[in-house]
């Protein structure tokens, strides 16, 4: 585990009771409805509010009892908040060199070029921040943060002020920068969208307490969860680039060794990719069908059903190999099938739906 922490903070009006560990790559998502905690956790772990608790990050103590603190300055950390907050006299160049500069050269662990490069700032250099997108200011943001070198990251909502077409223009750097630098990275957001696409592990917050916290997909699979009962309930399955692009413009996916077609363009083969598919998007047959429109086929074992959102569904968990799916199908079907647990069953999802 890279963090270890424990915090209790009594504001009168809120009291925030966490303890955590946290994993030490990959990005954990603090996710919760507004005023639920997230981000008065985050600046607890930034040093930029102090309450009693403890803190160690990799085996170094942050915070131990009431004497033992390290400022903000001298944890090794960036931080990307809601708004980009870039000097607005300074090109974006100088902006970026703002915090590069201040981290000697034997001790930069992140490369200008490399930042550079994956946010795809190139373009942007000569500009002043009042001549960019919002978007654009918050990859110039991130890349600063990036470029002070740290080993931890601390993102708060980056996309909150965002409007729907920069959070698209922005989510994929952010996808690359998971996938591409071995940096711990704690991403606070309310919007499930966001987590799915990004997270790798997930903690749940509600009113100032940690409901739960785990593996991204088990969160969203748990019966005792609200992921499931609601009408955007999905699953996210680790898959691997079998066919990048098929003549008629498909992506072919392997999944626990079964095949699975979505509409992804130019991926490489070989790539390691997550796939989100709503439950509502999910139909059951208990033989594979002939003469359909829907592409893949998935040989399923049902693991048990509930209730779903309306009296006249139920929510189905499905096992695929050593994931789990979900389906939304009516209670009349299931009678109709005669569904029980351990039963083999096959799931049918149209290429279309997925992405």
């Amino acid at each position: 585990m890279t963090l270890q922490l424990e915090f209790n903070v009594d504001r009168g009006d809120f009291a925030l009771d966490a303890k955590l560990s946290l994993p030490s790559s990959g990005v954990t998502a603090l996710f919760g409805r507004s005023g639920s905690g997230k981000t008065t956790l985050l600046r607890c772990i930034a040093g930029l509010e102090r309450y009693p608790g403890h803190l160690s990050f990799q085996g170094d103590i942050w915070q131990s009892g009431p004497g033992a603190f390290v400022p903000t300055h001298k944890r090794p950390l960036g931080y990307v908040f809601q708004e980009a907050s870039l000097f607005p006299h300074l090109r974006v160049a100088q902006n970026l060199e703002y915090g590069f500069k201040r981290i000697p050269r034997g001790q930069r662990r992140i490369q200008w070029d490399e930042v550079i490069q994956l946010l795809g700032l190139e373009p942007l250099l000569t500009r002043y921040p009042d001549e960019i997108s919002g978007g654009q200011r918050q990859r110039v943001s991130l890349g600063r943060a990036l470029l002070t070198s740290p080993r931890l990251l601390l993102m708060d909502e980056p996309l909150a002020s965002l409007d729907a077409a920069s959070k698209d223009e922005i989510l994929p750097f952010l996808e690359r920068l998971r996938d591409e630098l071995a940096l711990p990275i704690l991403y606070v957001s309310h919007s499930l969208e966001e987590v799915i696409r990004l997270a790798d592990h997930l903690v749940l917050l509600d009113d100032g307490k940690v409901v739960a916290q785990g593996n991204l997909q088990a969160l969203l699979t748990a019966r005792e969860l609200p992921f499931v009962q609601t009408e955007t309930s999905s699953t996210v399955l680790d898959a691997r680039v079998v066919d990048p692009e098929s003549e008629d413009g498909l992506t072919e996916l392997d999944v626990g060794g079964q095949p699975l077609l979505i509409t992804r363009h130019a991926v490489p083969a070989g790539l390691s990719v997550r796939v989100r598919i709503m439950a509502r998007d999910v139909g059951l047959a208990l033989a594979p069908p002939e003469g359909i429109s829907f592409l893949n086929c998935l040989r399923v074992t049902l693991l048990d059903s509930q209730p779903g959102i309306t009296p006249s569904q139920l929510l189905v968990r499905l096992k695929l190999g050593e994931q789990i799916m979900l389906s939304r199908i009516s209670r009349r079907s299931a009678n109709t099938m005669r569904l029980q647990p351990g039963q083999t069953l096959y799931a049918l999802i149209k290429g279309a739906a997925l992405s």
